[in-house]
């Protein structure tokens, strides 16, 4: 895996001052306890074992787990990697949780494609699934919201029998278009019926259209579940000249939905997801964090150790649409989804009302695998949440194509571009995720979290703590509390 759009990110941050108004935090990796409240057993053992020397061993699971494919490969510290995103996830719903935050990011995470089962389309561990179902101990009602350019398949299919969480994608359907998932008819079932709201567009949707129906489902969904905590999915592959997506998203557009949903003053995790053109991934993020902060940032892009990554132009809002990309969503075709939402959501008798669950007193803290009063607790509080979980959907049929765009992903003889755009500075060294709190008012309790990746480069040491220059309010505590 190549952390670079990570490292490019936190980087951009820094220089833009932004990082002095976040307090930093190290998050712990998840336990294997945590990840298994959504995934099964044998396949958390099996991510756990599998390694590159030994995968021989088990390659009659391979296809069982969906896993030593194009978009899953198997690499060294594979597990690794899905706790450190996943525990960095777990740890921002908590701060929201105990009213510590009112605004978590966490860039590293966002894998939306995660099964219960099995890997997919680069996801390997659910860590959206897995802050939700923390997100519910203490919520009655989670709104899920995902403006990947692919449909978030993982995280409905979860919830897609529940009436505590509600999934909204945007994203590219055609029927074929990975992971061939997410048409206007999948709306749940059982208690969640109609809870799944899914936004199909076609290829080129601009700004405008975007932001058009963005707004105009948003809307009816708040008013109509009215939620107490949201969670934030922002794959930057809608945006325009991704290698992977199809849209023409602008980075302002991309960001104006980031904006909208906190116009809302709602306890919101915001996460990563997406996105195979690094340096505009960078861009969209830190200038998502910029408006999460209400902190204006120059166009001009600050000295940095990566800048030879932005060669191209070395600015935040470079000029990515092509004015020449059809917008093949037209303005019937998008208020004929708008109304079909509106029927769904006119069939909700309300915002659904249940009994809260016992919260665990360690919410604020850590229990470790070997804790006996962890599996004691999560024998005695076996809650509706977990029999929210949707685990025997058939998925449709997956078009993997990805061969000249999963370069971003791969090192050795698999990495196309590595002796591309020469004169750039490599970027590939371990990232771990670090939580940022914000110093200045944000929303209602004047302080927000950022779960986000560290790099070597932007004064982050290996254990993610932030350091770089003393700046006022970085937290020095390794045990993230």
């Amino acid at each position: 895996m190549k952390p670079a759009r990570l490292a490019l990110t936190h980087e951009l941050v820094v220089q833009y001052g932004l990082s002095n108004k976040m307090k930093f935090m190290s998050p712990r990796e998840a336990f294997d306890s945590e990840v298994k409240k959504f995934h099964s057993e044998d396949y958390v053992d099996f991510l756990r074992r599998v390694t590159p020397d030994n995968v021989t061993n088990y390659s009659k699971f391979l296809s069982k787990f969906n896993l030593g494919v194009e978009d899953c490969p198997i690499f060294d510290g594979l597990y690794d990697f899905c706790r450190m995103y996943s525990g960095a996830s777990i740890e921002a719903a908590r701060q929201l949780m105990t009213g510590q935050a009112d605004i978590a990011i966490n860039w590293s995470g966002g894998l939306h494609h995660a099964k219960k089962f099995e890997a997919s389309g680069f996801c390997y561990v659910n860590d959206i699934v897995l802050a939700i179902l923390e997100l519910l101990q203490t919520n009655q009602r989670v709104l899920y919201v995902d403006i990947d350019v692919h449909h978030g398949d993982g995280v409905q299919e979860a919830f897609y029998h529940s009436d505590r969480v509600m999934t909204v994608s945007f994203h590219r359907y055609d029927g074929t278009f990975f992971p061939g998932t997410g048409a206007l008819d999948e709306n749940g079932g059982g208690n969640g019926k109609f809870y799944s709201i899914n936004v199909p567009l076609h290829e080129g949707i601009d700004d405008s259209s975007y932001q058009s129906i963005f707004q105009s489902v948003i809307e009816k969904v708040m008013d109509s579940f009215q939620p107490e905590a949201i969670v934030l999915q922002c794959g930057a592959d809608s945006l325009a000249s991704d290698r992977l997506g199809s849209f023409n998203l602008s980075v302002k557009g991309h960001g104006d939905c980031v904006d909208y949903m906190k116009s809302f003053r709602i306890p919101m995790l915001v996460l990563g997801g997406g996105g195979y053109t690094i340096r505009n991934v960078a861009r969209a993020w830190t200038y998502e964090t910029s408006r999460l902060l209400s902190v204006d940032v120059p166009n001009q892009l600050p000295p940095n150790v990566y800048l030879n990554q932005f060669l191209d132009e070395p600015v935040l809002h470079p000029n990515i649409v092509d004015a020449n990309l059809e917008n093949r969503n037209s303005p019937g075709e998008l208020r004929k989804i708008e109304q079909t939402v509106a029927e769904y959501l006119r069939y909700l008798q309300g915002a659904p009302s249940v009994q809260m669950q016992h919260v665990p007193g360690d919410i604020g803290g850590v229990r470790g695998d070997d804790d006996p009063h962890a599996d004691r607790d999560e024998d005695r509080n076996t809650d509706k949440r977990h029999s929210d979980i949707s685990i025997g959907r058939k998925r449709k049929d997956k078009e993997r194509n990805v061969d000249a765009d999963e370069r971003d992903y791969y090192d050795g003889d698999r990495d196309h571009d590595r002796d591309a755009d020469q004169g750039r500075r490599r970027v590939n060294q371990r990232i771990d995720p670090v939580i940022m709190l914000p110093s200045t008012p944000l929303a209602t309790n004047s302080v927000a979290d950022a779960v986000s990746p560290g790099a070597k480069g932007g004064g982050v040491g290996r254990d993610g703590v932030f350091a770089h220059n003393n700046a006022p309010g970085a937290a020095s505590n390794k045990d993230g509390k």
